[in-house]
């Protein structure tokens, strides 16, 4: 856009110019004036019209964007108005002066002095010619009365004197015959003769005298050339003869004389006489003269305007188009774009200051990418380190000085069964049915302090560990148990001040473990130290009784009797027992196999099942089930004993339609080199009563049970079991309803053939 303004300023600028010069040209052309002004006028009107639209156009732009709050339109109207100003003042002043000086002069050019000084010499020019002509008709006068009585013949002597005197003269008659003639114009054959009309008022009156232009000439001729003129004298006379006194008019005879005016007299008549001619003209038009040049002036002063407007605009964009680049930079850079902005091209300063904008850009996107770069790295670290917290099976709490909570991960909410996400910032002995944790990690906290109070090394002393037996309380009571923590703590800067991090485990599995280990140990030690006295003890009873049964009385061998008996059953549940110890502590090696567990679940439930409705165990056994590989008489008692276990809990539950569910499945996990690999799992689902949540923690350690009949030892022989096999057991409770779901995953696999 400004690039076509631009060149239409150049156009107009250029065709202003010229119609102007031809305006004023043809102000001093009277016959150029007279053809063509008004068309001039005219183009030079419509070119200041066409810059007028043009000015109104970049004024009407310029305010739309000022409305509209365009970023730079306040700066470019300043502007735009300043170089306006700096145009426009200038102009008007030279108009003004420009106006009154050409008032006054044109009054000047006529003043009556001027007037009076034309008319005077004009005067003096023409009495000078007077005068030259009165003479001259004296001189004529004088030699016709001389020439009156004399011959022909001696007519042309008397003429031939005049020869030498500059002088044309001529004798002629009425009818135009010449009779003598002396002078006159070399290049003519024939002298000038006069007219009838001057011969009759030379007859009329005493003669004709007038001052004529010499028309005579057929070569040219300079004004300053003595010998030709432009002006002559011409003067006719009659020459009175006695003997021609009453004879016809055209008998009559007529001396003429033409004496040419001196050159510079008849020029500088000539030159007064075209001033005063001209003077005259102007001195009548002399309001229209003042009219023409008033307008053109102002023609001159609205295209140098209208010119400086629009030429404002253009050096104001000029100007402006360096400083928008670099505000819109600017602006840019606020808003965090550092793109390159376009430079512009020009050797001065502007142009050196938007190549350091842009060099300046670049480095602060540099700078931005590579803060950016460090601060994505710093995100992803942070990001991969709670995701660590976030997935590691320890808690982790980070506390203040004043021991109020920062933050925690899930483990934390899992392990403690407790939401801590809205207590953050809450002091923890504030946070409800934390009190015993609470105590216990101050405790631990305060001890710490005080062994670093009595001088030991700071190196013995940089965190501190613990096991913590903590009692989690539910509202309902019925899920209150206990959890075994191994608990750590260490100093934190947190903020401008000092805190505390606290890392805790549930060890309670690792617990149950050792016990089930220690119950082992005990099992096999009891086998052999217990089993080992019963056999005596059995028949030493029974050879009691052989030996006295006899020899009592009635009543006393009845005593024996029964006492015997008791000894000897007593001694049986205790061999019983001690079995069961045995089995448990020693658990013969897995033996595996390829095996099909559908196969499996389907003959224990021949066992189970009546075929009718009466039937409470449903099998969900899927099909196409990859064959693993295990001992099938151990995984027959798992199956056998987790069956029986549930059967038990939906009868004693007296649940009106006992229901347990067997379901076999093929699952899909990621193994450690992050593969997808297989696996079966069998689940053994029940609607009883469920598990106690103190029994959940401990089921698989030795002598833990519900019922009140058992030794406890079944769930742990399955542990066991499982464990052989390399797979895992979890037992949970269900959601969604009353009872209890046992989850087994077996990882051995047959290979395909």
């Amino acid at each position: 856009m400004s690039r076509t303004i631009r060149y239409l300023l150049v156009i107009a600028g250029a065709a202003s110019a010229i119609l102007l010069f031809l305006l004023a040209s043809a102000s001093e052309n009277s016959a150029f004036f007279e053809q063509h002004y008004s068309l001039l006028l005219g183009l030079n009107a419509l070119v200041t019209i066409g810059l007028l639209c043009l000015v109104i156009m970049l004024l009407a732009r310029l305010y739309k964007r000022y409305r509209r709050g365009v970023f730079g339109s306040r700066l470019m109207a300043r502007l735009v108005m300043l170089f306006a100003v700096i145009g426009i003042l200038p102009g008007v002043v030279i108009y003004m002066v420009s106006v009154q000086f050409v008032s006054r002069s044109i009054e000047s050019w006529f003043d009556v002095r001027i007037e009076s000084a034309l008319e005077a010499g004009l005067n003096l020019g023409r009495s000078a010619l007077d005068a030259s002509l009165t003479d001259l008709t004296v001189r004529a006068r004088s030699m016709a009365q001389e020439l009156a009585d004399m011959p022909e013949s001696a007519q042309v002597v008397y003429l031939s004197r005049l020869r030498d005197q500059n002088l044309e003269a001529s004798v002629v008659t009425g009818n135009g015959q010449v009779l003598a003639s002396v002078g006159g114009n070399l290049g003519s054959l024939t002298p000038t003769l006069p007219t009838p009309t001057m011969l009759t008022q030379a007859r009329m009156s005493r003669g004709f005298a007038v001052v004529e232009s010499d028309d005579t000439r057929s070569t040219p001729r300079s004004i300053n050339d003595d010998g030709d003129h432009d002006l002559r004298l011409h003067v006719v006379v009659v020459i009175h003869s006695a003997s021609h006194s009453l004879t016809a008019p055209n008998s009559e005879r007529y001396l003429q004389i033409l004496q040419p005016v001196p050159g510079y007299l008849a020029a500088n008549a000539e030159t007064l006489r075209a001033a005063y001619s001209e003077y005259q003209q102007r001195s009548v038009s002399r309001s229209g003269l003042r009219k023409i040049y008033l307008v053109t002036l102002t023609l001159t002063l609205l295209l140098a305007i209208f010119g400086a407007i629009a030429s404002a605009f253009l050096i104001a964009t000029d100007l402006v188009k360096p400083l928008l680049l670099l505000a819109q930079g600017t602006k840019a850079v606020a808003e965090g774009n550092f793109s390159p902005r376009p430079i512009v091209s020009s050797a001065d300063e502007l142009g050196t200051l938007t190549k350091s904008f842009n060099i300046m850009t670049r480095q602060l996107l540099d700078a931005r990418t590579t803060v950016e770069e460090n601060r994505a790295k710093l995100e992803n670290a942070k990001a991969y380190l709670e995701s660590v917290l976030a997935n590691m099976s320890a808690g982790v709490m980070v506390l203040d000085e004043q021991f109020q909570l920062v933050s925690s991960n899930g483990s934390v909410d899992r392990i403690l069964e407790y939401d801590f996400s809205p207590h953050i910032g809450t002091p923890l002995l504030a946070i409800p049915g934390q009190h015993f944790f609470s105590e216990a990690i101050i405790k631990a906290f305060s001890e710490q302090h005080a062994h670093l109070g009595v001088g030991s090394a700071a190196g013995d002393s940089l965190h501190w560990q613990r096991q913590i037996e903590l009692p989690l309380e539910h509202a309902d009571n019925e899920n209150n148990h206990t959890v075994t923590l191994l608990a750590r703590g260490s100093h934190l800067p947190v903020g401008d001040g000092v805190g505390y991090v606290v890392v805790f485990d549930d060890i309670s599995n690792v617990i149950s473990a050792q016990r089930s280990i220690a119950w082992g140990e005990v099992a096999r030690r009891l086998a052999h130290e217990i089993k080992n006295p019963l056999t005596p003890i059995q028949l030493s009873a029974e050879r009691l009784q052989m030996r006295l049964a006899d020899k009592l009385m009635p009543p006393d061998a009845a005593i024996l009797e029964k006492s015997t008996t008791t000894i000897v059953n007593q001694v049986t549940a205790m061999k019983r027992m001690v079995d069961d110890f045995r089995d448990y502590a020693r658990v013969p090696q897995a033996k595996p196999e390829v095996l099909d567990l559908n196969a499996l679940v389907s003959e224990i439930l021949n066992l189970y099942l009546a075929g009718d409705d009466r039937d409470i165990i449903h099998a969900h056994l899927a099909p196409d089930l990859p064959k693993i590989l295990g001992d099938a008489t151990q995984l027959r008692q798992v199956i056998h004993n987790l069956l029986q276990n549930a059967q038990d809990a939906v009868t004693d539950s007296g649940q009106p339609t006992p229901r347990i569910d067997i379901v076999t499945e093929q699952v899909h996990y990621a193994s450690a080199d992050g593969l997808s690999d297989k696996a079966v799992r069998v689940s053994i689902i029940d609607n009883g009563p469920g598990f106690a949540q103190k029994i959940l923690t401990r089921a698989f350690e030795p002598y833990v049970t519900s019922k009140a009949r058992g030794t406890g030892l079944g769930l742990a022989m399955v542990k066991k079991i499982i464990d052989e096999h390399s797979g895992r057991i979890d037992i949970q409770n269900r959601v969604d309803t009353s009872g209890a779901k046992i989850l087994i995953l077996l990882l051995k696999l047959a290979p395909d053939v």
